[in-house]
């Protein structure tokens, strides 16, 4: 297939459990443009006011709101290289990875942190999502010590939760003539740091499935081969 592109999120996917290898074949070779796929841009309008409110804030304060003080002290923000940028080709699988973490901070020791937010709370359905986002942390390491960013001494990700509740009480600090408000709280994860040990394998594994001149088997309890299948059916019909 030649050079394979493809981004640290998308990496973190081969960690989990319900991971399909026919599902991550067709993927990769639809270059991961499937079909009657619509992702909402509130997410990414969200982590961008997220990010303008922690620079804002250092800019103010000249420190980082309290919220992520449970990472410890992470120093200062320093400006995060474009996902066109932020990216390095792995020599051993000619594998272009890519991503652009949230926020790069740096510490006073001159080591760097990376995190990563997220606009959910933390339920079970997140924690079942949490090996592909210790992936995804670990790719941007991986990246950014390459891009010189060294050295990186930890990730972590930042639930922002929105706070859903409301009271009577409560409802004139939220409600405006144009509109409404919602607060979000942070709920904070610390990751493991090991880059090193994590994302080379899974870059073979990529390459390994990606070369195969058809699509693997599929997990048998994967939900999208059943409708993959039920739509080929459709279709020889």
């Amino acid at each position: 297939m030649g050079q394979i592109r493809i981004s640290a999120k998308d990496l973190g996917g081969l960690a989990l459990p319900n991971f399909c290898p026919r599902c991550f074949w067709v993927r990769m070779h639809c270059a991961n443009k499937l079909p009657f796929q619509i992702f909402p841009g509130i997410f990414s309008s969200i982590d961008s006011y997220t990010k303008k409110i922690t620079s804002v804030h250092f800019a103010r304060y000249n420190r980082l709101p309290l919220w992520l003080s449970k990472l410890g002290n992470l120093g200062k923000p320093v400006k995060v290289p474009h996902y066109s940028q932020f990216r390095i080709v792995d020599q051993n699988t000619d594998i272009l990875l890519w991503g652009m973490p949230d926020e790069i901070f740096q510490r006073e020791d001159g080591s760097y942190f990376i995190i990563d937010y997220k606009t959910a709370k933390f339920t079970q359905t997140q924690d079942r999502l949490l090996p592909m986002y210790e992936v995804q942390l670990n790719g941007y390491a991986y990246i950014g010590r390459r891009q010189g960013f060294h050295p990186i001494s930890g990730i972590g990700l930042v639930y922002m939760q929105p706070q859903t509740d409301l009271t009577q009480d409560e409802l004139d600090l939220f409600l405006k003539e144009d509109g409404f408000l919602m607060s979000f709280a942070g709920h904070v994860l610390s990751l493991k740091l090991e880059a090193e040990q994590r994302i080379p394998p899974l870059l073979q594994k990529v390459r390994s499935i990606v070369d195969l001149a058809s699509p693997p088997p599929g997990n048998q309890d994967c939900s999208d081969c059943k409708l993959l299948d039920q739509l080929i059916q459709m279709m020889k019909g």
